[in-house]
């Protein structure tokens, strides 16, 4: 046993669950256990004690009593696809598997809501909305748990136009530490009651609470969506462009920066022959009028800063296509080194300092040795460097973490943060400080009034050492 050992014997534990749970829905299985000792970040693995599968809000709030009066650390898990590590239960004890909460309890088209249980899934609650002419903006790629995404503040393509999870939660159903439930927030569009509890408890990882419910926000499905392929002579041109056109307010969808190392790989992987140079991959969408005249304004924009290829894609498996290269990012390196590993960074910067950002990160790369390829969300200052590495190579690996920390504390010296949408979870924590200053005091505080016991995910985010 890990941190349960001294607090509570195994079998008084699996006794203690079992009068919550039934014995089906509690495993200690050695593979299950497996499962979810880790995520997709290179962060080492750990076991929990057991793992457990909540069908209803009163189990969960039951867990928590009990994990409360014992002291067992407990740690939420949706999908597993975090890349920070928020998942793994470092310290061992009890984790909440979601997946049977997975209910979509009420869509509401006239108020453009929808309630959903932790458990659903992103590309599950679109299959649903479109139904009823509606979908949930925020797109991280993979296709995670809407309450993973709640908890690290997931953004991804689409938040220049519709922002990220924090701007799109009305309310959260939470289960406090000690098991009394709160709803932080209401369904109007906004309130100015009281402190902003549903932005507190977005984006804090499992540290505070264990959502059970959420209300989102959702969007009507666009009359038009167009994607379109912008080459550019240098990243310095491109980046220019897309912030010149933010400027003059085209209400762009998705703007991804792509380098042209990437173009190159995917090239040679996918036997494609795409321009290989500096790239930014568009979305437009809305009604026809207004989606061509965007589309007028950014290829006459575009071409004053030195886009010299303008391609666009109407109907849906063209778009899929041309959105390749950008989605397929993280398997294209991977596919191109085998036997290695990625690192992908998630700084974000003010947009002024995006260019000088992007080029000081190739440079670091570059100077120690490393392979890696640069994409970014351009239309937010956010972007990652995916930077490879041999997990097996001590000396690659200290390379590695030492390229991170430069690029992050590039990010902070010009007043960016460490993790843009990735979260904090074990590998940013050292950051933390720096970047908050006597804010963190503040954090840790309403830590400790939310969970005296440190049950909740511990040693994420910060320590309480």
């Amino acid at each position: 046993m890990n941190q349960v050992k001294g607090n509570l014997k195994a079998r008084n534990l699996m006794e203690g669950l079992k009068e919550i749970l039934p014995e089906e829905r509690i495993t200690t299985n050695e593979t299950v256990l497996l499962n979810h000792s880790q995520d997709e970040s290179f962060h080492a693995s750990h076991l929990p004690d057991v793992v457990v599968f909540p069908q209803e809000k009163q189990e969960v709030v039951e867990v928590l009593r009990f994990a409360n009066e014992h002291k067992i650390p407990v740690v939420p898990f949706g999908a597993g696809s975090g890349l920070e590590g928020q998942a793994i239960p470092i310290h061992g004890g009890i984790t909440i598997d979601f997946q049977y909460m997975n209910k979509i309890i009420d869509i509401q088209p006239k108020d453009l809501l929808v309630v959903v249980q932790p458990g659903v899934t992103r590309l599950q609650l679109n299959a649903e909305l479109g139904k009823h002419g509606l979908f949930f903006p925020v797109d991280p790629g993979a296709d995670a748990t809407l309450g993973g995404m709640a908890s690290t503040n997931a953004s991804g393509t689409t938040t220049v136009r519709y922002g990220a999870m924090k701007d799109n939660v009305r309310d959260l159903e939470v289960v406090l530490a000690d098991g009394n439930i709160i709803h932080t927030g209401n369904k109007a569009k906004k309130s100015s009651s009281g402190y902003r509890l549903t932005e507190l408890f977005v984006g804090s990882e499992g540290t505070l609470g264990a959502f059970t419910e959420l209300t989102l926000q959702v969007q009507g499905i666009p009359e038009v969506t167009v994607a379109g392929r912008a080459v550019f002579s240098s990243l310095e041109n491109a980046i220019q462009a897309a912030t010149s056109l933010l400027q003059v307010g085209v209400p762009i969808a998705r703007m991804e920066l792509v380098e042209a190392i990437t173009i190159k790989e995917f090239n040679k992987s996918a036997e494609t022959n795409y321009t290989e140079d500096t790239t930014l991959f568009l979305e437009f969408n809305g009604s026809k009028g207004n989606v061509d005249g965007d589309l007028e304004v950014t290829k006459d924009l575009f071409t004053g800063f030195g886009c010299y290829q303008f391609d666009i894609e109407t109907d849906s498996l063209g778009r899929k296509k041309l959105w390749e290269v950008r989605h397929n990012h993280l398997y294209i390196l991977k596919h191109a080194n085998p036997g290695k590993k990625v690192l992908n960074t998630d700084v974000c910067v003010p947009l002024s300092k995006l260019a000088d950002a992007i080029e000081f990160s190739r440079k670091c790369i570059e100077e120690k040795g490393l392979d890696g390829s640069i994409i970014g969300h351009i239309g937010d200052g956010n972007f990652h460097a995916g930077i490879i590495f041999d997990p097996n190579d001590s000396e690659e690996i200290e390379k590695m973490n030492e390229v991170n920390e430069q690029i992050v504390k590039f990010a902070l010296s010009v007043g960016g943060t460490c993790t843009g949408e990735h979260g904090v979870g074990l590998g940013k924590m050292k950051y933390q400080q720096e970047q908050h200053g006597k804010a963190l005091d503040v954090m840790k505080s309403i830590k400790q009034v939310l969970d005296p016991n440190h049950i909740l995910n511990p040693g994420k985010i910060f320590s309480l050492d």
